[in-house]
């Protein structure tokens, strides 16, 4: 049966999904007042101060590497942007401390599917049909200036990392023209948090993108280690025929690019893993999104070619898990969806919950959004999880708001069922602190707000 991407949050997983985000960290402390130690940061004892010296004290730390595990009464240290050690009463002379008493320590989200510029379409195709939606997208994407994409992709980075997710993939589906794909990358950068461009095609245009500029964007993304770097997303075997398929597989091959595609059964392939294993072109370096309406049998040859997917989220989540493909979760849009991966989490929780054996428990739910995410998009030797030599790429989430009140009894479960965005006290990327105390360091807000506002009524008005 193809399922349309809009059907697969159904029941429990909608209903979750659909929770409202609410409150403050102002208003959620209790008695309104502020904790005291978590994003005050001292010295420890002693002269000097080594360059990028963090130490993380006291919290109930979560890795996920094997698999989630909770430890109260623990430290992380960090150095040089990378995690050097984790465990109790950790020591590090003139370190930067930040007191994580009642605070949950984890590593930041990783969200493995986003269209970053659709943060200016908040809530423009709630309760819309695919069809339509896809016809909404034509209609407007035509109408973004680069200065519409740089100021779109920027406000949804900003989101990401306000609510602890360090690391994103913007399936850039906006790239009409090589200053648009410009002012996208732009905004990435500016943002400061870990992100992969991918390069995508615009879903009204028709033959495939523009190889030229994917060919002038890698140049650009050159660095395979730098904080953003680069994919490409084309329309795939989904709305293109084979050998247009078969093009752009090759230029991916040729300048060393992961592939992310969107993956249905549509008129155009009814079985697309079938075609792509005829021509020849299943690879490991792919990251397949949704698989929507696709057999068990083609999802065997996902897992078996080494490829990865993306659930967004709720039902097709367990389903690529028990074909054994390494599975993250993403938020695909914020036109028709939440932004933030708690709400991402629950609804796949509770989907996993109702759904046939084996369920997905907290755990498994946890280790997509974070671990497995980052081997869905080939960043697990940076990011994921807390293991000593990895970028500290870290969160903190208040666990003396209201909501998460004697949460400590089961940090992980908190996590997955009851942190919300205005829990994230703290995050760190790459060692470098972005968010503290509840709030962005390093943007302006309001500045952003305007533009994206603006942004917003121009094209509606266009």
């Amino acid at each position: 049966m193809n399922l349309p991407r809009r059907n697969v949050l159904t029941g429990a997983a909608a209903a979750a999904a659909a929770v409202t985000l609410s409150g403050s960290p102002a208003s959620a402390a209790p008695g309104g007042s502020p904790h005291t130690g978590s994003t005050h940061l001292a010295r420890e004892s002693g002269s000097g101060t080594p360059k990028g010296r963090i130490l993380i004290r006291n919290g109930h730390v979560i890795d996920t590497e094997p698999q989630p595990v909770a430890h109260a009464h623990t430290d992380v240290l960090i150095e040089g942007g990378k995690i050097t050690a984790v465990g109790r009463n950790l020591r590090s002379k003139g370190a930067v401390v930040i007191d994580a008493t009642d605070r949950i320590v984890l590593p930041g989200f990783v969200d493995t599917h986003r269209h970053v510029w659709h943060s200016a379409l908040r809530s423009a195709a709630i309760d819309i049909e695919l069809g339509a939606y896809f016809r909404l997208l034509g209609q407007v994407g035509p109408r973004f200036r680069p200065q519409d994409v740089r100021i779109a992709t920027l406000a949804g980075a900003l989101e990401c990392l306000d609510a602890g997710i360090t690391t994103q993939l913007d399936f850039a589906h906006i790239a009409y023209s090589p200053e648009l794909a410009n002012a996208a990358v732009d905004a990435l950068e500016e943002a400061g948090l870990r992100a992969v461009f991918a390069y995508g095609t615009p879903v009204n245009v028709t033959g495939g993108g523009k190889l030229a500029d994917v060919r002038r964007i890698r140049e650009r993304l050159a660095d395979d280690n730098a904080l953003v770097t680069m994919a490409y997303a084309p329309l795939g075997p989904l709305s293109t025929p084979m050998e247009t398929v078969a093009r752009d597989w090759r230029i991916a091959d040729e300048l060393d690019l992961p592939l992310t595609i969107h993956l249905a059964s549509s008129p155009t392939n009814e079985q697309p893993l079938f075609a792509l294993r005829e021509a020849g072109l299943l690879r490991e370096k792919t990251l397949y999104v949704h698989a929507n309406g696709i057999g068990d049998d083609e999802l065997k040859l996902i897992a078996d070619s080494g490829a990865t997917a993306s659930a967004t989220p709720g039902d097709e989540a367990g389903r690529l898990r028990r074909a054994g493909i390494t599975t993250g979760t993403g938020i695909d849009t914020v036109a028709f969806a939440p932004g933030d991966m708690f709400s991402t989490m629950r609804a796949a929780h509770l989907a996993g919950q109702i759904a046939e054996d084996p369920q997905l428990t907290a755990k498994d739910v946890l280790r997509m959004a974070t671990l497995d995410g980052a081997a869905a998009m080939g960043l697990a030797d940076r990011t994921g999880s807390l293991r000593p030599g990895k970028q500290a790429d870290v969160i903190l989430l208040r666990l003396d708001d209201l909501n998460m009140l004697t949460a400590e009894r089961d940090p992980i479960g908190a996590v997955v069922t009851e942190a919300q965005p205005h829990n994230v006290d703290t995050v760190l990327v790459a060692g470098k602190v972005v968010k503290a105390g509840g709030r962005l360091v390093h943007a302006d807000l309001r500045r952003t707000a305007r533009a994206l506002r603006a942004t917003a009524s121009t094209i509606n008005g266009r």
